[in-house]
């Protein structure tokens, strides 16, 4: 009996563990469910910090804009990266994202059959990788997207039949129906937000740590170099390559040899020196804002206007004034092959000295670093390495020639993934260039490498000696290899010496044109290139309140440009009947007085002529637009025009003037399309009602630098 209980319970127990044991079987094989997106669908837009999703088929389209490599900036389609980045293919397929700190440089590039674009920093990044759940994380289901564009209209359908005075008045009793409002803390719409606000995000101390993220740019070493590199004695001198002609066959002698000091990093990016574009990488959930900082209920003006988020960094300590007006960082590439010779070597180095002391060298002004390139290029020393002339010089003096082919396309993928680097002294405000000397030509080529430079905002000039004799032709891998490489083909870019002998006469020529940062074309980028001009209704029908609102809007936007008297500069006009120009382009040179001008702007009120106000505007502010700028017309209104707008609209856009329309409220759609630029689609937004408008800050930008990186380089 007792036997038979004991079998009974073993039985019972066996049973009851393999129930569980199959239960966990099950409950372990239940597959995450991955949400589906479409091919336009950007990181910035996705809320959760980390998620994997799938792509669908045909993503692979120059319509999904891709922004980096590697490393992506948030506004860059979630599919078409995966493709560029070899994740998955045009069939489609499951990604996992996961969102970064913002960077202040995303590379250009051309892979798995996607052209990515370069930008010269964005608040958010994400990084793509194969569709599998990392241990530990648990993934939404469902995604979080930030609140899409508005398509409510508000309406009022007598409103077009009455007359002009009738419909204002109209506006005014609706405009003190609003004002009745601005007493809500909140609007409704932003209770139920998924979105934190910052003061919530300030507040939180304990990450979730299933989904916290760190920006990978943190953790990978930043290339570094010493002026003086690791030398060898009695190096055996390379083999001189056959096809490539010996200039001084009196140099085969032994040559020293440098330790190629390469970097690692191939990827690191450039650290922005500013607090605003730095996401703490402990917070995905601050890292996963793409809104600005600013929401309605906030004091007016409490953010944007704060001296820190100026972009420009502080100049380093002046050890010598120098040439304060050639404001340059400027890296020479110096061939180090064995077919320029050892006399002609040291001709090259009195050159590069006598260069260094017509540019003035100091922080304030030109600096100058040195690349020798040879089979591999190594850095003899980078920009912060000596701040004056005199310095520099003798630091060209002790360079001692490497020997090796004359890898120029090489060198140019070296400068520009590891020179021009914050750690290496790059003052971010200042034109990055890029000056070749090259003995005859190129043992590699140079076009892929140069784009790429180009894209990112590098300025090459190429001077060449002694180009390929007749019978020396067909040896060149590259012809046409200067045109393919220069920032321009309009030889301002390029210099041809016949001899090393007469290499001192194009000192002062080359100087003049590295110092004319007006013609330094390929620097220019969409954040530091334009003249903007805020075209501003100040209707009756806006209020007080709302036109605050504006301002901020208005500040949010020229907050995130590079502004100065050589970079982006503002402009404002308020019209109503009347228009009022509140400042001109060359009133203020720097962000923080272009910001507090904003705030000073006084509410006008009075009747919508917004035709007319157009006109002025072109008159008043872009006619006195640099030849060398991008004209930008951001104009908000909040009504119906009582004036035709599509002529004025037609003789801005044909003027040059890239014009983007922001309606609000009752303003027209009809109308918001005349005024903006093709595609309209592009340059036009609507919000319903004021408090909205800070949700087409980033859109604004992202559209203008889409634009700016969309036009042909070279």
């Amino acid at each position: 009996m007792k036997a038979t209980v004991v079998a009974t319970f073993f039985g019972v127990f066996l049973t009851c563990t393999y129930t569980a044991k199959e239960a966990t079987k099950k409950a372990k094989k239940a597959k995450l469910y991955v949400p589906q997106i479409d091919c336009d669908v950007k990181a910035g837009k996705i809320i959760n910090p980390e998620f994997i999703a799938k792509c669908p088929p045909g993503c692979q389209d120059v319509k999904y804009r891709v922004y980096g490599t590697d490393i992506y900036a948030s506004f860059s389609s979630v599919c078409n990266a995966a493709i560029h980045s070899g994740i998955i293919d045009n069939t489609g397929g499951k990604v996992l994202v996961q969102k970064v700190a913002g960077h202040s440089g995303y590379r250009g590039s051309f892979s798995n059959g996607v052209r990515s674009l370069s930008l010269p920093r964005w608040r958010e990044s994400f990084l793509v990788s194969e569709g599998k759940p990392r241990k530990g994380v648990t993934y939404p289901s469902t995604l979080e997207y930030s609140s899409s564009k508005s398509t409510a209209v508000k309406s009022e359908p007598k409103k077009t039949e009455q007359d002009p005075k009738d419909m204002k008045s109209a506006d005014t009793a609706n405009t003190s129906g609003k004002a009745s409002d601005e007493g809500d803390a909140v609007h409704k719409e932003y209770q139920t937000t998924p979105v934190l606000t910052p003061t919530t995000q300030m507040a939180t101390t304990t990450p979730t740590p299933t989904t916290t993220t760190t920006d990978p740019s943190t953790t990978v070493p930043q290339p570094t170099t010493t002026a003086a590199a690791t030398r060898t004695t009695a190096a055996p001198a390379k083999a001189r390559p056959g096809l490539h002609r010996v200039r001084d066959m009196g140099s085969s002698s032994v040559h020293p040899a440098y330790a190629s000091v390469v970097a690692a990093a191939a990827s690191a990016q450039r650290q922005e020196p500013i607090a605003t574009f730095q996401r703490a990488a402990s917070s995905p959930v601050h890292l996963a804002m793409e809104i600005d900082s600013w929401k309605p209920g906030l004091s007016i003006f409490d953010t944007g206007f704060s001296s820190k988020e100026e972009l420009n960094p502080k100049p380093l300590e002046s050890i010598s004034q120098g040439n304060q007006n050639c404001k340059v960082d400027l890296s020479f590439l110096m061939d180090g092959s064995w077919s320029i010779g050892k006399r002609r070597f040291q001709l090259q180095k009195r050159f590069l000295g006598n260069v260094a002391q017509a540019l003035g060298i100091s922080s304030a002004g030109p600096l100058m670093g040195i690349v020798q390139y040879g089979d591999d290029p190594s850095t003899e020393f980078n920009l912060k390495t000596y701040v004056n002339s005199k310095d520099l010089r003798n630091a060209i003096e002790k360079i001692q020639q490497k020997g090796g082919l004359s890898n120029v396309g090489k060198a140019l993928s070296f400068v520009n993934k590891n020179f021009f680097l914050d750690a290496n002294g790059n003052r971010g405000g200042a034109p990055n260039v890029v000056v070749v000397l090259v003995d005859g030509w190129p043992t590699d080529r140079v076009e892929e490498a140069s784009r790429l430079a180009r894209e990112s905002g590098i300025n090459i000039f190429f001077v060449t000696v002694a180009a390929a004799a007749q019978s020396e032709k067909q040896n060149v891998i590259e012809p046409n290899f200067v045109d393919k490489a220069v920032c321009r083909t309009s030889g301002f870019y390029s210099i041809n010496v016949p001899s090393w002998f007469s290499l001192h006469k194009v000192v002062q020529p080359l100087v003049k044109r590295v110092c004319n940062t007006d013609r330094l074309a390929c620097s220019k980028t969409c954040l530091n290139a334009a003249d903007i001009g805020f075209v501003i209704d100040g209707s009756s029908s806006v209020g007080t309140g709302n036109f605050r609102t504006v301002l901020q809007f208005v500040a949010n936007i020229s907050k995130e440009f590079e502004i100065s008297d050589t970079d982006t500069r503002i402009g404002a006009v308020q019209y109503t009947y009347e228009q009022r120009l509140e400042f001109s382009f060359d009133k203020y040179s720097t962000k923080q007085d272009v910001l507090n001008a904003i705030k000073r702007i006084s509410y006008w009120s009075g009747g919508t002529s917004t035709g007319a106000a157009i006109s002025y505007a072109s008159e008043q502010l872009f006619s006195k637009s640099k030849p060398n700028k991008r004209k930008i017309m951001i104009l908000i209104t909040d009504g119906r025009s009582y004036d035709d707008v599509s002529v004025p609209a037609m003789a801005a856009h044909q003027n040059g003037v890239i014009a983007y329309s922001v309606g609000v409220a009752w303003a027209a759609p009809d109308e918001l399309e005349a005024i903006a630029s093709d595609p309209a689609k592009e340059h036009s937004f609507f919000v319903d009602e004021f408090d909205n408008l800070y949700r087409y800050v980033n859109q604004l930008i992202q559209n203008i630098c889409t634009e700016f990186n969309s036009q042909p380089r070279n």
